[in-house]
């Protein structure tokens, strides 16, 4: 009877205990890995993305620093790296609709796609650098006495983006955007830029969204939604059904050191907010998913089993101060856009 009630305890808490027993995956930094000349200091960088060449596109946001306000395209550059790190030009240079990119992603044409939450506007480039399509309108700079549309009025456009935040695209090459400032929703459009349809809208019940900030989408379609400030994944099908909800439980290390604050010892919380995604082009697949703290690299499977973790908040190589993109296109390499410790950082897996 005891073994029987050992076996019943074990068996009731086994998610909590399996938790807990997720391994942190060895792993090593290469320094350094971008090579460009001292006047390309970058500034917060929050997108990285790995085209099938291996070409690296980095999101900088340099504040530029010199010229023109924050939100304006003389703060947004697309600098693409070669597989060694070295520079090879800028894209996007003085493109209309870019004012303050979220962003970027590659598709499975080398098609570079730049998400703008500022400009609301979704762009795609090719891979000679040319816009392709641009989805959104950015505001215009001067309306005079034209009477803007309320924020209800404008959604109900459907293709009016409030605040974008990624993109993606499922086996029929719908594009999907993570609408996520503003509008709170999930927004789909056929390969051509014609809207489909919408889900969501702001709350905390099944279906709503409190700021989708990352998306991915799977060889079988599920669409993995990072709704940050609800601390949870979710998980819809094509058309807009839930399916699932993932969460980032693991207990907080005790060392934990938050990026701007002292260490508060009674936190109690043990979900923490998914910012950024990418889903690994193996079989199986499996997704990486960063929070802003502690500063972890979730490892998790498709179904929402918590495989494995690494890094930390902090400031030296190996150590993230809000990771805001991630790319993990490349068999057991992640680039990690590590947005305010002002680097790409390129990691390599021992799993």
């Amino acid at each position: 009877m005891r073994m029987l009630k050992i076996l019943l305890m074990l068996f009731t808490m086994s998610p909590v205990l399996a938790q807990q027993s997720v391994l942190e995956i060895p792993f090593e930094t290469v320094p350094n890995f971008l090579k460009y000349s001292p006047d390309m200091n970058l500034g917060e960088v929050l997108g990285v993305a790995v085209n099938s060449q291996g070409n690296i596109v980095v999101l900088n946001h340099p504040g530029s620093a010199n010229a023109g306000p924050i939100w304006s395209n003389s703060t947004t550059q697309l600098l693409e790296f070669d597989g060694d790190g070295r520079f090879l030009r800028e894209i996007g240079k003085g493109v209309y609709g870019i004012a303050y990119a979220h962003q970027v992603r590659f598709d499975q044409y080398d098609n570079l796609w730049v998400v703008d939450k500022a400009a609301n506007t979704v762009i795609q480039f090719d891979p000679e650098g040319y816009v392709l399509m641009n989805l959104g309108r950015r505001e215009e700079g001067y309306h005079g006495d034209v009477v803007l549309a309320t924020q209800e009025e404008a959604r109900a456009f459907g293709g009016y983006l409030g605040g974008p935040t990624d993109v993606s695209w499922d086996s029929d090459e719908n594009i999907y955007i993570s609408d996520g400032y503003v509008n709170s929703r999930m927004a789909k459009f056929d390969r051509d830029g014609n809207f489909l349809m919408g889900w969501g809208s702001f709350g905390s019940n099944i279906g709503q969204f409190n700021l989708p900030h990352a998306m991915q989408i799977d060889r079988n379609d599920n669409i993995y939604v990072a709704d940050r400030s609800n601390r949870r994944i979710q998980v819809f099908d094509t058309d807009g059904n839930f399916q699932r909800i993932i969460t980032l439980d693991l207990p907080y290390p005790p060392d934990y050191q938050p990026p701007f604050a002292a260490r508060n010892p009674n936190r109690q919380v043990r979900e923490t907010q998914p910012w950024a995604m990418c889903i690994s082009n193996s079989t199986p697949q499996y997704l990486y998913v960063a929070d802003n703290e502690p500063g972890r690299i979730y490892k998790i499977s498709t179904d929402g089993t918590i495989l494995g973790w690494l890094g930390k908040s902090g400031r030296r190589d190996g150590q993230f101060n809000w990771i805001h993109g991630l790319d993990c296109s490349q068999e057991d390499v992640l680039y990690v856009a590590d947005m305010n410790n002002w680097r790409v950082q390129k990691l390599i897996l021992n799993p």
